[in-house]
C-alpha cells in the first residue's frame, strides 16, 4: 500500500503476501518470511513479455508455494470470468 511506513518490515510478517503493485521485481526475496505463501496478481508488459511483481526465484527459494507471471493465477481469473458471464447471461435470459 502507498501509505506503509515500511512495506519490507510488512511482508516479513505475513505468513501469505499476495502482491498486485505495478512494479516489476518490487518483492525481493529478503522480503519474504520463511515458509510463506506468495501469489502475484500482477499483469505488466516489459518488452512485449507478461512479468510479475516478484524477484521470483529469490521468492521461490525462501516461499512454501508461489505463484508465477505468467500462468499463476491468470488462467483461474479468466475461468471464473467466464463462469460470472455465463451465470449473469442465464439470470438475463431467465434460465437455471
Amino acid at each position: 500500500h502507498i501509505f506503509s511506513k515500511d512495506v519490507p518490515a510488512a511482508c516479513r510478517e505475513a505468513d501469505v503476501l499476495i502482491s498486485a503493485a505495478p512494479v516489476q521485481n518490487l518483492i525481493k526475496g529478503d522480503m519474504v518470511k520463511e515458509g510463506a505463501i506468495v501469489v502475484d496478481v500482477t499483469t505488466i508488459r516489459v518488452e512485449g513479455k507478461q512479468v510479475g511483481s516478484l524477484e521470483f526465484d529469490a521468492v521461490a527459494e525462501r516461499a512454501s508455494r508461489v505463484t508465477p507471471v505468467p500462468g499463476g493465477v491468470g488462467p483461474v481469473t479468466n475461468v471464473i470470468l467466464l463462469k460470472n458471464a455465463l451465470i449473469a447471461c442465464k439470470a438475463q435470459m431467465g434460465v437455471d
